[in-house]
């Protein structure tokens, strides 16, 4: 082999590395993506400065939760569901099935868009699998229109 054929060898393998990398990338991005979608349901991402809700910081306002959807708070893993006017929930945002983010609330349901579990927003409790168990709850606080994590 040459040095040339070397040289290339060692290229090939370089961007075969990168564009695994890239790659990855790419599924990471799409399985957490900031979005809002049709379905009511928000995606909130890291919120770069604060505490990300813990502590006394708020995590959202009461008006940010749409009623029967809720929202993804990526950074912090929870996901607020407001089911019913004026009551509000939070559970994990990781599903039980394989640890993905869910994605989702609408119509009383949280979903996972890696298998497509769903969950009670109301409960937590599996509505379609293939998850098995509940999104644990997490605890928060209500207080002067704000959402806290206790």
């Amino acid at each position: 082999m040459s040095a040339a054929q070397e040289i290339q060898v060692h290229v090939g393998r370089r961007a075969v590395v990168a564009a695994g990398a890239t790659g990855l990338a790419v599924v990471l991005t799409a399985c957490g993506g900031g979005s809002k979608d049709s379905g009511g349901s928000d995606t909130v991402e890291p919120a770069g400065e604060g505490n990300g809700g813990k502590g006394g910081a708020p995590l959202a306002a009461t008006a940010d939760i749409p009623e029967g959807g809720g929202v993804v708070f990526a950074d912090q893993g929870v996901v607020v569901t407001q089911p019913q006017a004026g009551e509000f929930r939070a559970f994990s945002s990781e599903c039980t099935h394989q640890g993905c983010a869910v994605k989702g609330v609408a119509e009383g349901v949280i979903t996972c868009p890696c298998h497509n579990s769903m969950f009670d927003a109301a409960t937590g409790e599996v509505r379609g699998g293939p998850a098995t168990t509940p999104l644990p709850e997490k605890q928060i606080r209500v207080e002067g229109g704000s959402i806290t994590l206790a």
